[in-house]
């Protein structure tokens, strides 16, 4: 990918089924991934641990939306221990930042006091949410924001959560794993309608994000 890539290009990547990675932090190349398989969280079947449902609903943690979408990226980027290297290069991470400013990247953070401990990030195009990294800082902080994300996407209309790819963290909550042709199928569809990602009432409790999640299933 050459520096003539915009964020134009990007969002027609995305509505293609196609998204960018790089090998490295500080390596600017960026390269598209286009997989045979691919994640997704089926919104009318996400599964919330009873533990961590329990988490959800005392509230621990401040959620908040679109307000530090910059720190989480960075979050997200971090080296930590088991991962040293990260996908988010500089590159990524301005087109990112582009995305957001249109109003077409979100970030769902986890607040303790004036602390960001924990949060996601993705893009939003029609009625399809491409999930794209989250951290954790504090105990199930990541989990409990993927359970507001999930809330707010069933309140407001979304048909897709794009998980990318499958991994055991993500296997808990029901993600499942379909076929290019299927996603490509599923997109599609998401793509003709008009999700709102802001249907969900800002500051909405934990108890409120899981009844919209149980009234989904």
């Amino acid at each position: 990918m050459d520096e003539t890539f915009t964020v134009d290009d990007l969002i027609a990547c995305y509505a293609r089924g196609v998204f960018p990675m790089a090998d490295a932090r500080d390596d600017d190349s960026v390269f598209l991934i286009d997989p045979e398989r691919r994640g997704v969280l089926p919104l009318g079947n996400f599964h919330v641990p009873k533990r961590l449902a329990r988490t959800v609903r005392g509230d621990l943690y401040d959620i908040r939306i679109d307000t530090a979408f910059d720190a989480v990226i960075e979050g997200c980027a971090a080296s930590k221990p088991g991962r040293v290297e990260t996908w988010i290069n500089h590159p990524i991470q301005r087109l990112y930042g582009q995305l957001f400013v249109r109003g077409l990247a979100h970030s769902v953070e986890a607040w303790r006091g004036d602390e960001l401990v924990g949060g996601l990030y993705g893009v939003s195009l029609g009625g399809a949410f491409f999930g794209e990294s989250m951290f954790s800082t504090a105990r199930d902080a990541s989990k409990v924001a993927l359970v507001h994300l999930v809330a707010r996407l069933v309140a407001g209309g979304y048909e897709l959560l794009d998980t990318q790819f499958i991994t055991d963290h993500l296997m808990q909550f029901g993600t499942t794993e379909i076929s290019r042709a299927d996603y490509r199928r599923r997109l599609a569809k998401a793509l003709s309608v008009q999700g709102d990602f802001y249907g969900l009432a800002g500051g909405a409790t934990g108890t409120v994000c899981l009844q919209a999640i149980s009234q989904a299933s």
